[in-house]
């Protein structure tokens, strides 16, 4: 008989032990799942194209667990060259929620440099993970026709 306690014990003892050190993960720090972006439209009917002195049109859906805390857009030339754009999204409709449509149109000055770019779309979230989209863009000159889908 006390070798049958004695035995049931144990294995509950063993049991115990291994959920605590099964369970138990220093590196788990349950953060939620990094934003996720998926770009649909980057430039009129995703062209990847911008016009000088006029806008680029941006739209996406972005999914971020943690709720998003922040969304930034840079566009920098190609090659080294030094002209960039910048454009952060820190309040108003997309910040502190979870899921978001983005639909924006990002001005282009008139006196961009003509050629390659890059444009980064960087998503923070209130854990502060961060996922960035990149596409690559041309600036081309403006060809002075105004487009219907312009400024939708």
């Amino acid at each position: 008989m006390k070798k049958n306690i004695f035995m049931s014990l144990s294995m509950a003892l063993a049991c115990v032990l291994t959920l605590v050190f099964t369970s138990c993960d220093k590196d788990d720090n349950n953060l939620p799942s990094k934003p996720v972006i998926t770009l649909t439209e980057v430039g009129l009917e995703n062209n990847k194209t911008a016009e000088q002195g006029d806008d680029l049109h941006l739209e996406g859906s972005i999914v971020a667990e943690g709720l998003i805390k922040r969304i930034d857009i840079e566009i920098h030339q190609e090659e080294g060259a030094e002209f960039k754009i910048e454009k952060s999204f820190t309040e108003g409709k997309y910040i502190g929620v979870r899921n978001a449509t983005f639909h924006e149109h990002i001005d282009i000055p008139a006196t961009a440099p003509l050629g390659e770019y890059h444009l980064h779309f960087t998503v923070t979230d209130q854990s502060g993970q961060t996922t960035t989209q990149e596409v690559h863009i041309n600036v081309v000159e403006n060809d002075g026709v105004e487009n219907e889908h312009h400024h939708e």
